[in-house]
């Protein structure tokens, strides 16, 4: 897909971060942009600046835990705009650092939420309508770079996005297979400047852990690696262009990391 122009994106997790400058790009891109996000404050207020460029927008309050209202910001992208071009599932959270045994049962249900099943809802609600449209289009799934090797005490964290990498892997191949005109992309950012690390800002109350419990999530550290959403954006629509599957905001950081997992799978240990 290389044409963006007259097209409609649909970003999740667009109120703020990676999904924010996605939504940006998307707009400068002359596209008509559908923003979801949990956040009516700030979905709002990203809505009204994303008009100031010009662009047609839809703003769609959107848990996307919840499927009934992923099938519903579906509807009303269709109902606004006809077509959905570039789906960016995106929409993620994250959280201390702590051993897989000390995580509770609440840390996982919430990150599995949104950060998997998220992903799984959008593609059970867009797919088959992007199918259906025969226009050429494209999905990018946002994953990390943790999805790509391990790394201690991030063990919920890099299970649902390994689990992403393997979906998106999955979902281009039975893509090809049936010859749609369906891209794939999975993105797999390193350091970027967003408020994942405020995260739970938006946690909901019964996934809580008890006032004291060990690793509550900190804001990341600026370094000298970290990236802003707008540079993400571009490398991400580049990628889109180039047909890319893995997008790497990083490449030059993970490629040791990689090949070392990678040897290791091949020789056992």
């Amino acid at each position: 897909m290389k044409d963006f122009k007259g097209k409609t994106a649909v970003v999740t997790g667009s109120a703020s971060g990676i999904g924010r400058g996605l939504a940006e790009r998307a707009a400068r891109e002359g596209m008509n942009v559908v923003l979801a996000d949990i956040e009516q404050a700030a979905l709002d207020q990203a809505a009204r600046e994303l008009r100031a460029l010009g662009a047609k927008v839809l703003p769609v309050r959107t848990d996307v835990t919840q499927p009934e209202q992923v099938d519903a910001l579906a509807r009303k992208a269709i109902e606004s705009f006809g077509a959905i071009h570039l789906l960016g599932n995106n929409a993620g959270v994250g959280m201390g650092r702590k051993p897989v045994w000390e995580c509770s049962l609440e840390d996982w249900r919430w990150l599995v939420g949104v950060n998997f099943w998220g992903v799984v809802h959008g593609l059970h609600a867009f797919v088959p309508l992007m199918l259906k449209q025969q226009d050429e289009s494209h999905i990018v799934n946002t994953a990390s770079i943790a999805g790509l090797f391990a790394q201690p005490g991030l063990g919920v964290y890099q299970s649902t996005k390994f689990a992403i990498v393997g979906l998106s892997e999955t979902l281009a191949l039975d893509l090809k297979q049936r010859g749609a005109k369906v891209g794939v992309s999975v993105l797999c950012p390193g350091a970027v400047d967003t408020r994942i690390g405020e995260s739970d800002r938006n946690r909901p109350a019964e996934l809580r852990n008890p006032p004291g419990s060990p690793a509550k999530v900190r804001q990341r550290a600026k370094t000298a690696d970290m990236i802003d959403p707008s540079r993400v954006a571009e490398i991400v629509f580049e990628g889109v262009r180039a047909g890319q599957f893995y997008i790497l905001t990083h490449p030059e950081r993970i490629a040791g990391a990689v090949r070392e997992r990678m040897d290791s799978i091949i020789a056992g240990r």
